[in-house]
């Protein structure tokens, strides 16, 4: 594969990333952890043949998915070709789940590196242990399935005895173990009704969570109220008395649960003392239900739709705190741009900085790369400083920007003309592994436009054939003689290209075109001499777009709806100098 020819010559010995998972405690604390981190590399060392390693280890995570921390810190230094193999206990360690074991194990043949199970002994190289490796995955996951599917019966039997299934104690409430059951917390129980009292009144979540903060009433963690743990009270059934179980469908994950059908709830009315009354819970759920946005109902997933562009990107130049994106109204051509704000502006309303949006952020950012990928390419022995900055701040959109601060100006300055390819959108035209690159990009990009035009042929021909109202058989000679023509072209421009790549890439056509979105972002960009955002986005992939953005920029940080800072992903940052306006300049703005 390219990505593992490419890196074949970065790993300069061999040393194996040991990975060590156990989900319970009682493995932490039994002896899988100790008898894993003494035998692996003792295993490396005697069949492998490979002193150096490093152990990762997860404890208490589950294999259901791989979003564990020591996990995503040995892929990350994988990527950066510091291993020659992984080596772990059994499979299911990595996980149990086939289509994440699938791909991470592509990833890793992609970079060359060696897949090593000490208890299931295989050779991957071989098509035959490629088999087994997948036979062995399929029954760790029905293993797991399995397993799933007879504790679910159980928590159900459970739950319809009226039984606690355990999990978090609901604020308000302690469980007696001996007697197995709930009792009101007295103190907690008058901040819950505080909670409905105030929230009948404002309607309002968040002026509920910010009264609450204000008089120092904290929750058991000690964290500030959020409208969204204020929710999570006024929603409950359990402080009217009863116990709600099988409500949420979590199949796609945490992120992305659904409510189920109502007719699959199991609720036991009387099951423990109430703090409320049913009618005030039946009110504040009615209330919040009129106010919801994009919230799940019966058969409905918390998934987002949109692709917001920047999203954790932003910083706020007030508080320093991250900025939230959420989508705005619809346009009146229908577009909905998404619009940003400072968490803490938004949850607590003690910061005072603006929102900014797609409508700001999106021509400044795009038009900026653009003209600094145009910069580059013209840029000469005898470009001066002052010039470089005029080139970057070109366009009707950067009318109110001063200056670009000096010492980011000229670091990225020098950087350009030293031709380093520290910035990885204006690499040097010289650049062999540029070149390559750009070949495969091109590639991706040929092959996606003949599928294309093969399905607009075919599509074509149906009609022609099929159709009663069949086009004209004159006009549909035209058609295919010009489709046919310009598939003829893409073929002999992709074989060219194979010719070129040939001996340094051997990618799948996927892997192509994910790796396009430099390619096909670029170069739109720099063919234009102003970049129209809302345009530009409906018309690309905003994934593509995205992705490109985030390849390119480290961070945002935004102060008063607009741009203060840049931080391009070498470390550059180019800080933006406004001008001032006329009611800033006057003695009684002072």
């Amino acid at each position: 594969m390219a990505k593992s020819k490419r890196l074949a010559s970065t790993i300069n010995e061999l040393k194996v990333a040991i990975y060590i998972r156990v989900s319970t405690r009682w493995q932490v604390d039994k002896d899988s952890l100790p008898l894993q981190r003494d035998e692996l590399p003792k295993y490396a060392e005697l069949v492998l043949g490979i002193k150096k390693y490093e152990i990762f280890e997860d404890a208490g995570y589950s294999a259901k998915n791989t979003d564990r921390p020591a996990y995503q810190q040995m892929m990350a230094r994988v990527r950066s070709g510091e291993f020659s193999h992984i080596l772990v206990w059994k499979i299911d360690r990595i996980s149990r789940n086939l289509l994440d074991f699938a791909a991470m194990y592509q990833e890793l043949k992609d970079y060359g590196v060696t897949f090593v199970s000490k208890n299931e002994q295989f050779d991957t190289s071989t098509a035959i242990g490629e088999a087994m490796l997948k036979i062995i995955l399929v029954f760790a996951e029905l293993e797991r399935n399995m397993t799933s599917e007879r504790v679910s019966a159980v928590m159900l039997s459970r739950a319809e005895q009226g039984l606690w299934n355990g999990g978090r104690i609901p604020y308000g409430y302690r469980w007696d173990k001996e007697l197995k059951t709930f009792f009101i917390v007295k103190g907690e129980a008058a901040v819950v009704k505080k909670i409905y009292e105030l929230y009948r009144t404002t309607k309002s979540s968040l002026q509920v969570a910010k009264t609450l903060n204000e008089q120092g009433l904290l929750p058991r963690s000690g964290n500030p109220w959020t409208p969204v743990t204020i929710g999570i009270i006024l929603k409950n059934p359990f402080y009217c008395g009863k116990l709600r179980y099988n409500y949420r469908d979590e199949k796609k994950g945490l992120k992305h649960w659904s409510v189920k059908d109502e007719a699959e709830w199991i609720m036991i009315d009387e099951h423990h003392p109430a703090i409320v009354d049913e009618e005030d819970w039946r009110g504040a759920c009615k209330q919040l239900e009129s106010q919801r946005r994009n919230q799940a109902g019966p058969n409905r997933a918390y998934t987002r739709k949109n692709t917001h562009i920047f999203a954790g990107l932003l910083t706020c130049g007030y508080c320093g705190g991250n900025m939230g994106a959420t989508i705005d109204r619809a346009r009146a051509d229908g577009w909905r741009p998404s619009i940003y704000n400072c968490y803490r502006h938004r949850r607590f309303n003690d910061c005072k900085n603006k929102y900014v949006s797609d409508v700001t952020l999106g021509p400044f950012v795009l038009n900026y790369i653009s003209n600094l990928i145009k910069a580059r390419k013209s840029f000469g022995k005898t470009t001066s400083i002052e010039t470089f900055q005029k080139k970057l701040l070109r366009g009707p959109i950067f009318a109110d920007v001063e200056r670009i601060e000096q010492a980011g100006l000229e670091e990225m300055y020098q950087l350009i003309k030293s031709g380093r390819t520290e910035v990885s959108f204006v690499g040097p035209e010289g650049d062999s592994s540029h070149t390559q690159n750009s070949s495969a990009e091109e590639r991706a990009l040929l092959l996606s436009e003949r599928r294309r035009k093969e399905r607009a042929l075919k599509r074509l021909t149906a009609a022609y054939l099929y159709d009663d109202t069949a086009i004209p058989e004159k006009n549909f000679i035209i058609e295919r003689k010009r489709l046919s023509d310009s598939l003829a072209e893409l073929d002999a421009r992709i074989a060219e290209l194979d010719k070129s790549i040939s001996n340094s890439f051997d990618l799948s056509d996927d892997e192509f075109i994910s790796k396009a979105s430099y390619f096909i972002v670029s170069q739109r960009l720099t063919d234009r001499r102003f970049v129209n955002y809302e345009a530009f986005i409906k018309a690309a992939d905003p994934k593509i777009v995205r992705d490109f953005v985030t390849s390119v920029i480290q961070n945002f940080c935004i102060l008063d709806g607009k741009i203060q800072t840049i931080t391009f992903k070498n470390g550059i940052e180019h800080k933006f100098i406004y001008k001032q306006s006329e009611a800033e300049k006057s003695p009684e703005a002072l």
